[in-house]
C-alpha cells in the first residue's frame, strides 16, 4: 500500500482545510439532542451543502464532488481537525445514502439524496424492536401491500435522531407467513405520516437521543420501498456493512480523540504519572487510533478495486467501539474526581466534553449490533466455527 498522497489529494486537503477554517462556527453548537441544537445542526448541514461538502463521495449531479473513498477519508481528517460540528444526518448520509446508491432507483436517488445532503430532510434509523435488537431477523413490525401503498403496523425502539427527524428507514415483515430473514422488506417512512407516534427516550444525560416509534395503519407509498419486496435482509446487510465497517465511524473521529487525550495527559502529567498505567493507556490509545486509520485506508483501497465489505466489518465495529470506551475511560482516570463535573461547573476547568464523550462511548458496544453478536459473526463466518 502506497502511503504517500498524490498531488491531487494534497490539493484537495488544502481546499478542505481552507473552507473549514473560514466556515466552522466559532461557538460550539448546542447538542443536537435538543430541539434548538437540532435546528442549528440542520442549518450547518445546509452550509456544508452550499460548498458541496455535504457528502463528497456522491456524484456532482446529486450535490457531491464525485470523490473516491481516499478523498473522503482526507475530508474527514480535516473535518475533525477543524473541530467542526457533529453530523446530525449521519443516519442518512453515511448509512442510507450509500445503500441508496447501490439499491435505489434513479427516481429515488434524485428525490431523496439532494434533500438529505442539504439537511432539509434528516433521517432516523428504525432497526430495533422490543424483541428484535441485534437480532434483526426477529422483526415483527408488518407492512401489508394494499394497492400502491403499504399499510404499516408495529413498533420500533432505540431510533436515533427520531425525535425531530423527518424520515425513518427500517425493515418490515411483508410476508406474514415468513420466518427469520425471509419476507422482510426495506421501507422508507415519512415521520409526519398519519398514524405515527414518536415517544422520546431520555439518555443518561436526560436528553432524548433516542425514541420509540409506533405505527398504526400508516399508509406508505410503494415508491418508498428500497429494493425488491422480500429482499430487505440483503439491503439491510449492505447498510449494516457501511455502519460497522467504514462510513459511520471514520478513523479521524478517533484520531482526534486520541490527540486530545495526549494533550490532556500533558496538561495533567504530574497527577497522571502517579499511576504508571495511565501513560501506557494513553500511548496505546494513540497507536490503536493510528492502526485503525491505516486499516481503513486499506479497506478503502480494496473497495476502490471492486471489493466488498463483508463479515470483517464486525471486527472493525468491535475495535472502534472498544477503543472509544478505552480512550474516554483513560481521560476519566486522568481527570480524577473532576471528571464527573459538567463542563459549566465552576471547578470544571479543563474537563471539556470528556464526560459527555464517556457517557456516549458506553453505547458503542451496543448500537450497530452488539459486540457479542459481532463476535458470533466473526466465529461463524470468518473462522468457520460451528454455531
Amino acid at each position: 500500500m502506497n502511503l504517500e498522497y498524490t498531488a491531487s489529494q494534497q490539493a484537495f486537503r488544502a481546499e478542505v482545510r481552507e473552507w473549514l477554517a473560514a466556515n466552522v462556527p466559532a461557538q460550539r453548537l448546542r447538542s443536537f439532542d435538543t430541539e434548538a441544537g437540532f435546528q442549528q445542526h440542520r442549518e450547518w448541514e445546509a452550509k456544508l451543502n452550499d460548498g458541496r461538502w455535504g457528502m463528497v463521495t456522491w456524484p456532482e449531479s446529486l450535490g457531491g464532488r464525485g470523490c473516491d473513498l481516499i478523498k473522503w477519508l482526507i475530508f474527514e481528517e480535516e473535518y475533525y481537525r477543524a473541530g467542526a460540528p457533529l453530523r446530525v444526518n449521519q443516519n442518512g448520509i453515511f448509512l442510507l445514502g450509500p445503500t441508496l446508491m447501490e439499491y435505489g432507483t434513479e427516481e429515488q436517488k434524485a428525490r431523496i439524496l439532494p434533500k438529505m445532503a442539504n439537511g432539509e430532510e434528516v433521517w432516523a434509523q428504525g432497526w430495533s424492536e422490543p424483541n428484535a435488537g441485534s437480532d434483526m431477523a426477529a422483526i415483527r413490525a408488518t407492512a401489508r401491500l394494499d394497492g400502491d401503498k403499504y399499510i404499516v403496523n408495529g413498533q420500533k425502539i432505540w431510533s436515533t435522531r427520531a425525535v425531530w427527524a423527518d424520515w425513518v428507514f427500517g425493515m418490515f415483515r411483508t410476508d406474514p407467513d415468513s420466518e427469520r430473514h425471509r419476507g422482510l422488506t426495506f421501507i422508507l417512512v415519512p415521520l409526519d405520516s398519519p398514524g405515527i407516534t414518536v415517544r422520546p427516550i431520555p439518555q443518561l444525560d436526560g436528553l432524548p437521543g433516542f425514541a420509540e416509534i409506533f405505527f398504526d395503519d400508516v399508509a406508505v407509498s410503494v415508491d418508498n420501498r428500497l429494493g425488491d419486496e422480500g429482499a430487505g435482509w440483503s439491503v439491510a446487510m449492505a447498510t449494516a456493512g457501511f455502519e460497522r465497517g467504514l462510513m459511520l465511524r471514520s478513523p479521524a473521529r478517533f484520531q482526534e480523540t486520541a490527540r486530545r487525550l495526549v494533550e490532556l495527559y500533558k496538561e495533567n502529567r504530574e497527577q497522571a504519572d502517579r499511576d504508571p498505567a495511565i501513560k501506557e493507556a494513553v500511548i496505546r490509545a494513540y497507536l490503536d487510533a493510528e492502526s485503525y486509520c491505516l486499516s481503513t485506508y486499506q479497506t478503502a483501497c480494496r473497495l476502490s478495486q471492486g471489493g466488498k465489505i463483508g463479515a470483517e466489518s464486525s471486527t472493525n465495529k468491535i475495535f472502534w467501539s472498544e477503543l472509544d470506551q478505552a480512550m474516554h475511560a483513560t481521560a476519566m482516570s486522568i481527570l480524577g474526581a473532576r471528571a464527573e463535573l459538567l463542563p459549566h461547573a465552576p471547578a470544571a476547568q479543563g474537563v471539556g466534553s470528556w464526560l459527555d464523550g464517556f457517557l456516549f462511548a458506553q453505547s458503542g458496544p451496543i448500537y450497530a449490533g452488539t459486540n457479542e453478536i459481532q463476535r458470533n459473526i466473526i466465529a461463524e463466518r470468518m473462522l468457520g466455527m460451528p454455531r
